[in-house]
């Protein structure tokens, strides 16, 4: 799925999308729901806290 596609199916912008993927931007809690659920997954599974950046 493009950056695109997800940022119409979470209603934000590309920019954030991309911004989340480079991990300069913290979605909202409200976001990182809309997030899993459009890519069939639980926001543990997308986001793992305190995960190494490289």
């Amino acid at each position: 799925m493009s950056q695109a596609e997800l940022s119409e199916l979470t209603s934000v912008t590309r920019q954030t999308i991309n911004a989340i993927e480079n991990e300069k931007y913290d979605p909202s809690l409200e976001l990182a729901f809309k997030l899993a659920k459009v890519l069939r997954t639980t926001v543990d599974e997308l986001f793992i806290y305190g995960r190494d950046s490289k």
